[in-house]
């Protein structure tokens, strides 16, 4: 699969996909309004949108939960996770680490099942505007994930976004290269899955 807009990644989903987005790192819009235009053309396509917005939760913590139990938010999207068959996690660092809430709902999510990622596929991404390109937090995820049982397959850093990145999609060879295999690693260890 060769992937250079979001135009050829609409292209790619077929009829009896099953479609998860979730926005970490920024809103997949294009996507979801470019599956929106193919809805005619498309049968038996699940799409399924985790905006973490939807799941608002309390703080965490062992006396809250004593208290109070497991939130039926996090119930909620625990069950939302037994249904795939891989994760795709875009990963936003803040201050060098997860953002507050993506950290929140983990801490939650370890608290229903601490498989939170179902000993399945897993690729991780990241980006930013600085050099780095969200190293740091997809270093501790690499590093941390597999604990809640995701088999990391790939990652992946996109430095520079606003430099390396337009509305065509990345605008570096190298990096546009190097994600399109990762991706395609992850989807040879995901199809015999399904």
């Amino acid at each position: 699969m060769k992937i250079t807009s979001i135009e050829e990644v609409v292209k790619e989903v077929k009829s009896g996909d099953r479609v998860f987005l979730q926005g970490a790192a920024m809103t997949p819009n294009e996507l979801i309004d470019g599956l929106c235009e193919r809805h005619s053309e498309l049968n038996n396509v699940e799409l399924i949108s985790i905006d973490l917005n939807d799941y608002v939760l309390p703080i965490y913590g062992v006396d809250f939960e004593d208290e109070n139990g497991i939130p039926t938010a996090v119930k909620r999207l625990n069950e939302v996770f037994d249904t795939a068959d891989g994760f795709i996690i875009a990963l936003a660092e803040h201050n060098g680490t997860y953002t507050a809430v993506f950290k929140n709902t983990l801490d939650w999510l370890s608290r229903a099942n601490i498989k939170v990622w179902r000993d399945k596929p897993t690729l991780l991404m990241a980006t930013s505007p600085g050099g780095r390109g969200g190293a740091t937090v997809l270093e501790a995820a690499v590093n941390y994930f597999p604990f809640l049982g995701a088999k990391v397959v790939a990652d992946f850093s996109l430095p520079s976004f606003f430099d390396n990145f337009s509305e065509d999609g990345i605008s570096n060879s190298d990096l546009k290269k190097a994600l399109i295999q990762k991706v395609q690693l992850f989807e040879q260890i995901i199809s015999p899955l399904e």
